[in-house]
């Protein structure tokens, strides 16, 4: 399928409005990559993420952020200010035509220029809304700004990452927006397939502080469960014993690092026995680890000093195998555990290149063409596709304005001198 070719996207018939800023860049390029139209509406002058770095050859300019082109590509763009009269009436005319808005306001911040959820859809009830926030649109914080350090935070994600004697931390890279955009985008499918069952539309209300309590797994049940709070413990991790007892997580290889767990259940004790197994294929398995019964092992009551009699041998063998060597054996021997591997290491992994994951996109402003990871889903009946870059400021301001709601060239110039577009 040629870039740009959207007749077969399985959300090709629908429209949808981009109000959001970083929180909900990810859910309009996940609506964009399934073949919606996308257009995403920014202030005159251009959206501030576009001086996000990193920038194209490191030239800080709003149209080589790669953080832009990562999270906006699958878009048109267009240009509009909504504090004015004006702007107000073209996105209510845009709102009426289209089946999604996303948006990322303050909540009521719309609405008091008329041309929020509860006025647009008098006039578009099918249309729906998804309003993605850092707490909500409603309770005592809905109204507080938040950037990623406070959603990983008052998450409680922060909570249980880096070392106990040091303070808490975040992931380097705001992922607390990644979570949030991609909850909100199965929100709005999900509110749009109620939709095309019965032509209602409705209002998603997504807070961020909420999407990432699925961000750190099954830690925020240890007090209903086992009345015990989870801790932060670095590569260790603790609550899985009723003894107090803590496990590696991540252990130092020949060239970096790898995830593995000493774990229960009938899936963690097969790869309890494979490891021992691949051990002692190589002659380090030692004697004790070789006569453990693993179809008894109970890891809730496992004490510290097991653990690190058996973690100890382990520990030696991984230093002595790469990354590549232990995803090997993983998946041979259908073992639980992977490699941390490297951006450079995840662009050269042969899965994706079986897959023809990596595309391939034009940048004619540019001359050149940019390497982007790929369609997220592959289906049978649709397409999921890499279609068109991210959008330069104000690209499709005549091919909307002029080219769908029927203003004149004159009047899209006065609108460019007024700083409405």
């Amino acid at each position: 399928m040629a870039v740009g070719d959207k007749n077969q996207g399985l959300l090709s018939p629908f429209r949808v409005l981009d109000l959001t800023d970083e929180l909900g860049f990810l859910c309009g390029k996940i609506l964009g990559d399934l073949g919606a139209d996308v257009i995403k509406i920014e202030r005159p002058g251009g959206d501030p993420a576009r001086r996000f770095g990193p920038f194209y050859k490191d030239q800080r300019d709003p149209e080589k952020s790669l953080y832009w082109f990562g999270f906006n590509n699958n878009k048109r763009g267009v240009t509009l200010d909504l504090e004015k009269k004006e702007g107000q009436d073209l996105f209510a005319k845009l709102a009426a035509k289209a089946d999604f808005v996303i948006e990322s306001f303050t909540p009521g911040w719309l609405d008091k220029f008329n041309i929020g959820y509860g006025a647009l859809s008098k006039n578009n009830p099918k249309l729906v809304w998804t309003s993605i926030t850092p707490f909500g649109q409603t309770g005592p914080y809905a109204k507080f700004s938040a950037s990623d350090i406070e959603i990983m935070a008052l998450a409680g994600c922060m909570s249980l990452t880096g070392d106990p004697d040091r303070p808490p931390l975040r992931v380097t890279f705001p992922q607390s927006y990644s979570w949030t955009g991609s909850y909100a985008a199965v929100g709005a499918l999900t509110a749009h397939y109620h939709q095309q069952l019965t032509g209602e539309g409705q209002q998603v209300d997504v807070s961020a502080q909420a999407t990432l309590l699925w961000a750190f797994s099954h830690a925020h049940v240890f007090w209903d469960l086992n009345r015990h709070m989870e801790k932060r413990a670095g590569s260790f991790m603790t609550g899985r014993s009723i003894t107090g007892a803590k496990m590696r997580v991540f252990w130092p290889c020949k060239d970096g690092y790898l995830n593995f767990i000493i774990y229960g259940g009938e899936a963690g004790r097969r790869t309890n026995q494979a490891l021992v197994e691949w051990m002692d294929s190589k002659g380090v398995a030692p004697d004790f680890l070789k006569q453990k019964d693993w179809k008894t092992f109970d890891i809730a009551k496992v004490t510290q000093e097991e653990i690190d009699r058996m973690e100890a041998p382990i520990a030696e063998f991984f230093k002595g195998v790469t990354k590549a060597e232990f995803f090997k054996e993983v998946v041979k021997r259908e073992m639980l555990g992977y490699p941390v591997a490297s951006v450079k290491e995840i662009f050269e992994d042969p899965q994706h290149a079986a897959r023809e994951f990596w595309r391939e996109l034009e940048h004619p402003e540019l001359g050149v063409k940019i390497t982007y990871p790929g369609p997220f889903a592959r289906f049978t009946n649709g397409a999921c596709d890499l279609w068109r870059r991210a959008p330069l400021i104000g690209e499709h301001n005549e091919e909307v304005y002029c080219g769908e709601l029927g203003l004149s060239k004159s009047e899209l110039g006065r609108l460019r001198r007024e700083k409405i577009i």
